[in-house]
């Protein structure tokens, strides 16, 4: 018996799934970014691995001091909320346009506001990586009080 095609295209599926993730949690706009020393007389002075070592000093000075590299909010239910409002508005306007009347209209409407809200939920947790300004703010000072400069985060 052959597998549905459903199921022989499901590892190219979570292959490009994972990929993907991956490229959402990296890169400067990340919450796991570092920063990015300029290479002034303090770093080629003390070295790079003093330099790194000074910087996770100051993340962890940051950390102690109450603040959290990822900037709170909750963009996953923010995202279902509104995913759940348009496939729930869309899919009962498109119940009305095509004759559909009554129970109709309200199971169209409220099965668009399911897909629509699990879409929003998916969507917001790729979104939800966002960095703290005053994190970054708290350790770049920290690191300019030690003579490094900060030119980014990466």
């Amino acid at each position: 018996m052959k597998s549905p095609a459903l199921f022989r295209l499901l590892p190219a599926a979570v292959s490009a799934l994972v990929l993907l993730s991956a490229c959402a949690t990296g890169g400067p706009n990340s919450a796991s970014a570092r920063p990015v020393l300029y290479p002034n007389a303090t770093l080629n002075r003390v070295g790079d691995a003093q330099g790194k070592a000074e910087a996770n000093a100051c993340m962890s000075r940051a950390s102690a001091a109450g603040l959290s590299p990822t900037q709170s909010g909750n963009e996953v239910g923010r995202r279902a909320g509104e995913g759940a409002a348009v496939g729930g508005v869309a899919s009962a306007v498109g119940a009305l346009i095509t004759g559909r009347g009554g129970e109709g209209v309200l199971r169209a409407g409220v099965g668009g506001a399911a897909v629509g809200g699990s879409a929003g939920a998916v969507s917001g947790a790729f979104h939800n990586d966002k960095p703290n300004s005053t994190y970054r703010s708290f350790v770049q000072r920290c690191l300019s009080e030690k003579g490094f400069e900060v030119i980014g985060w990466n």
